[in-house]
């Protein structure tokens, strides 16, 4: 997986072109230490079950804090959870401070603004009980490094990687450690948080589903929102067959209730009106076995046209035209929490102390 997606696409979850009623989980840490960015954090660590935030830390704050009120609770079983993990998250502020310089130097660079970034985390398959364990480390929005469990060894697709992966190649004692957080403990902190937070992460919500179009010459939007999680496939169909041609996928966007929603477009201008029955919009949600079909039909084609939508769909519809193909910002959140790429052999005792990240 490319480091330049991971903002993007970790945070919308595990999923398969088509969601099955099985649920795959997913506890991930994310550390992010920048240069040369303005009014930003230097370093910057977040904590998501499910792509939900449980956990900030940043180097402004320098405190390790819930996001959700249900993560409170953890010190019911767990009183030293924050502090402990605010103390991980500090060390782990200062090894990243050395590391970005390493890396700097590393690619011969000096000013500007640079990044380094780790993502570490699990996924547990509460159908079948697979466990996945993951940790990739990325600079300047490229791929760095990344651990590979099955053969515990670490993978450098540039040269500049290959001193780290030779050093720590070498460390099996860390890589037995690497192994046992990845598949017993992070699983385990998964399970307890997935308890914690059921009532929000377990819940699910079937979205409304409608067809709009801006005008008789623009794409047909199929558009679904309110749907909760945001583990969805949405695609047009034409005879059964899954459309790609002419087709625009949208972004999953939250609503402001927590909820979701995206669209679909679909370009009809050079299908016959005749043919339309034949074409199909599909919504598909994690966890629920039926899928919510409509097809398309201009009877039921909610449009600005003649007929005035309701206030809130009207606002709906010309927010969801107006972003054509641009994408959202996300916020700081994104960055991420995990294990530090220290590269220096002058700070590893400290690099192997945070081999772990907080839970």
């Amino acid at each position: 997986m490319k480091m330049k997606m991971l903002l993007f696409l970790l945070l919308l979850g595990i999923v398969g072109p088509h969601c099955t009623s099985a649920r795959t989980h997913s506890l991930t840490y994310f550390d992010t230490e920048s240069s040369g960015v303005p009014n930003f954090p230097e370093f910057v660590s977040a904590g998501l079950v499910d792509d939900v935030q449980i956990t900030h830390y940043d180097s402004n704050t320098k405190r390790y804090e819930p996001k959700q009120d249900w993560m409170k609770n953890i010190t019911d079983e767990d009183p030293e959870y924050w502090e402990r993990n605010t103390q991980i998250a500090l060390a782990a502020e200062q090894v990243f401070k050395v590391n970005i310089e390493t890396l700097k130097q590393r690619f011969n660079l000096n000013g500007g603004v640079h990044i380094n970034q780790r993502m570490v985390g699990c996924e547990w398959d509460d159908e079948t009980d697979e466990v996945k364990g993951y940790q990739l480390h990325g600079f300047d929005g490229e791929d760095f490094i990344a651990l590979d469990l099955e053969t515990e060894t670490w993978i450098a697709p540039r040269p500049e990687a290959v001193l780290t992966k030779m050093r720590w190649d070498k460390n099996k004692a860390w890589m037995a450690q690497l192994k046992n957080y990845y598949t017993k403990i992070c699983p385990e902190f998964l399970k307890k948080h997935l308890n914690n937070g059921r009532s929000s992460l377990m819940r699910t919500e079937i979205p409304s589903v409608s067809l709009l179009q801006k005008s008789p010459s623009s794409p047909v939007s199929c558009h679904a929102t309110g749907f909760y999680p945001d583990r969805v496939a949405m695609f047009w169909t034409r005879d059964g067959e899954e459309l790609h041609d002419n087709v625009d996928h949208g972004e999953i966007l939250p609503n402001h209730d927590g909820s979701f929603q995206m669209s679909v477009d679909l370009d009809v201008s050079s299908v016959p009106a005749e043919h339309w029955g034949k074409y199909r919009c599909m919504f598909q949600l994690s966890g629920v076995k039926e899928d919510q079909v409509i097809v398309l039909d201009s009877a039921v084609i909610r449009t600005n046209r003649g007929n005035p939508l309701p206030s809130s769909l009207s606002s709906v519809l010309q927010w969801l035209l107006s972003l054509s193909s641009s994408s959202l910002g996300l916020d700081s959140w994104c960055t991420g929490r995990g294990t530090p790429i220290e590269t220096t052999s002058s700070s590893s005792e400290l690099t192997e102390k945070l081999n772990q990240p907080s839970q």
